[in-house]
């Protein structure tokens, strides 16, 4: 009995130690960038990038953070799409999906097909741009970086089809719908509780594609006060090469750059932005593992 307890002692140790080792490698490119953004721009040009930088200078974070306001504004745009698109897109998804997943439902199948072939062919960028532009009047708005691409995905409906299929026990419902329980009141009093995991799940991939989110806003806005951190990150990255491009043929812009961070800055571009979804993730963790995994069961 102590051989057997010891060998799998060992075996969980072994395990775990494997896990271990494999978190701190998946660790060491976030943290390079890090290092590397906490960097001054001399030690980067003389050693290149390294995990335990020879001087440390905050040049990076001033020199993006230099306007305040600007980023703060920024955050607050990106911050209020995320929150209110997630919710929506979450909400109208869940809708489509559960009907998809019952059996009575006439022309399921034509339907599923249908939400499926959207992610096949689409109509092209013009026509797409034009219907968004001229018909819903989305330009320079909020609005614009919550619909067009991102409020309802076929990939997530499938999904969580998958899962109300798969999940749902079907006597439940039943027995519900023999108690007098209207659609409304099985689907958000029985279904929602009872699919917290894959709601997390599709809630997560939506938050990561309207945090991430910056074409949406090069097409529709042209104000700045309404750009995204995504796209404010875009743009300041490309004002930074295009001054680089400039530097051999002008010695004012030349000057500008000798004291200018250039490649921490953009290591500093990448922290910011995704910074707070490092956060947020381990209290989606749980949930999205299961989700992705039981809703996969079962097309």
């Amino acid at each position: 009995m102590k051989e057997v307890s010891a060998k799998k002692w060992i075996g969980a140790s072994s395990i775990h130690l494997f896990f271990l080792a494999f978190t701190f490698v998946s660790l060491i490119p976030f943290i390079l960038v890090f290092m590397v953004s906490i960097s001054s721009e001399d030690s980067i040009l003389q050693n290149g990038y390294s995990l335990f930088p020879s001087q440390i200078s905050f040049a990076a974070y001033q020199f993006l953070f230099n306007d305040f306001s600007e980023i703060a504004k920024a955050y607050g745009v990106t911050i209020l799409s995320t929150l209110v698109g997630t919710v929506v897109s979450l909400f109208i998804t869940a809708l489509f999906a559960y009907p998809l997943s019952r059996p009575e439902l006439p022309f399921r199948r034509t339907l599923s097909f249908y939400i499926f072939f959207t992610m096949l062919f689409g109509g092209g960028m013009v026509p797409w741009y034009i219907t968004y532009v001229n018909m819903f009047d989305l330009k320079n708005t909020i609005m614009a970086m919550i619909i067009p691409n991102l409020l309802l995905s076929a990939f997530n409906v499938l999904l969580m089809r998958s899962f109300f299929a798969s999940s749902i026990p079907e006597s439940v419902v039943e027995s519900a719908t023999i108690d007098g329980a209207s659609e409304m009141k099985i689907f958000f009093k029985i279904v929602v509780p009872l699919s917290l995991p894959i709601m997390a799940t599709i809630g997560l991939f939506n938050t990561l594609a309207y945090w991430n989110d910056w074409y949406n806003c090069m097409l529709f806005i042209d104000k700045p006060e309404l750009y995204n951190i995504q796209y404010l990150m875009t743009k300041t990255l490309t004002n930074i090469q295009y001054l680089l491009m400039k530097s051999n043929s002008s010695a004012q812009v030349g000057e500008l750059l000798a004291t200018m961070p250039r490649e921490t800055v953009r290591m500093a571009l990448a922290i910011v932005g995704i910074a707070p979804l490092m956060f947020a993730y381990p209290f989606f963790q749980k949930y999205y593992i299961s989700g992705i995994t039981t809703g996969a069961v079962k097309g």
